[in-house]
């Protein structure tokens, strides 16, 4: 159940920052309010699933696949330039959550 929370975390975060992209500087209303409810449930989500993972855990995979989430949703959706190092770092980021998992997780 922790993990899915954690799941649910990421998404939500993933969701906000892609709304405070539509917000353009909270000039658009609608996006500048998901923006708040996005945040707000990825911090509740990630608070209760800090209960049953470790915060070095949670925290670094919370980040790390939200940023890889991000650049993902940059090139797809705002056709930002993919880059070699973009490329190189999402692998990186990847690798690390993959490490950090087989490592543990679990109190």
């Amino acid at each position: 159940m922790h993990w899915i929370l954690l799941t649910l975390a990421i998404l939500a975060e993933v969701a906000g920052t892609t709304t405070m992209k539509l917000s353009e500087g909270f000039s658009r209303l609608t996006p500048s309010l998901l923006l708040f409810v996005f945040y707000a449930s990825s911090l509740t989500f990630l608070n209760f699933a800090l209960k049953g993972i470790e915060v070095s855990i949670a925290y670094a995979i919370w980040s790390g696949l939200g940023t890889a989430l991000v650049v993902v949703i940059g090139i797809l959706i705002f056709s930002e330039p993919l880059t070699l190092l973009k490329t190189i770092s999402i692998i990186l980021i990847i690798a690390g959550v993959i490490g950090l998992n087989l490592g543990g997780g679990r109190a």
